[in-house]
């Protein structure tokens, strides 16, 4: 039993020390960083975040990964609208997640890209890659669609939109760019009868948190999610936190 309390704590401490080493990275880059300044905002002591991790460089490393713990994007049946709801679900949480933001800037960082193995960027191309061979399983797919190509040229475009929308308007309009790359896209990659089916608004990945907020709660054994209106936003964007790491993460 005290072995497992020791686990769980260890395992909150290095996830405290990350959400810390996420935003430090967000808001200086990785040459701006420091140790020092992650232990300040962790609130633990220098021996912890080395305990953990052994140089700036492994910090790094983990904020990418962290992306690809967990997958809080419900399980469709239709693989195409998984397919959407990964893009914009990272879409709503990059701009309310430092994990997801910071790991977009350590990947596109040149310092630092070769070093990491591209980032998070090839995580999220193989991931986008197997739902669409997965949609191409099920007959979702027009004839002539590669889903290597398709997902190589999904993550350029993500990433191309994220980079514009953080330099024109601090990712406030994210969503609704987002929402429309994937309008523009899938009526070249989707059949007809599942493309009429597809849902792509730019509420979506709220949409989609939401919904992965309230099975987790249902889940825990704490009721429906968002019960309390004034703290559902909140409290979903924060349970995804936990349970979504879908892109930025893309690019």
């Amino acid at each position: 039993m005290v072995s497992v309390v020791r686990q769980e704590r260890a395992l909150r401490t290095r996830r405290l020390i990350l959400e810390a080493a996420a935003s430090v990275f967000d808001e200086f880059g990785y040459e701006g960083a420091t140790i020092g300044e992650v232990v300040s905002r962790a609130g633990v002591t220098r021996g912890a975040v080395y305990f953990h991790f052994a140089s700036k460089r492994d910090l790094a490393q983990g904020v990418v990964e962290e992306q690809f713990v967990q997958d809080g994007v419900p399980e469709r049946s239709c693989k195409l609208q998984e397919f959407v709801d990964t893009g914009m679900v990272v879409a709503y949480l990059m701009p309310r997640d430092p994990l997801l933001s910071a790991g977009a800037r350590l990947s596109l960082g040149q310092d630092l890209f070769d070093d990491l193995g591209g980032g998070a960027i090839p995580g999220w191309i193989n991931r986008f890659e197997a739902l669409l061979v997965a949609a191409g399983e099920r007959g979702e797919l027009l004839p002539h669609v590669v889903p290597a190509d398709t997902a190589w040229l999904l993550v350029g475009a993500w990433t191309g939109v994220q980079i514009q929308s953080q330099k024109l308007c601090g990712r406030a309009d994210l969503e609704r760019r987002v929402s429309g790359l994937y309008q523009h896209l899938m009526p070249s990659i989707a059949v007809p009868g599942v493309l009429g089916s597809l849902q792509m608004g730019p509420n979506r990945g709220a949409q989609v948190v939401a919904e992965a907020a309230a099975a987790r709660a249902v889940v825990e054994g704490g009721g429906p999610a968002g019960a309390d209106s004034g703290t559902a936003d909140g409290e979903a964007a924060g349970a995804a936190r936990a349970e979504v790491r879908t892109g930025a993460g893309v690019g």
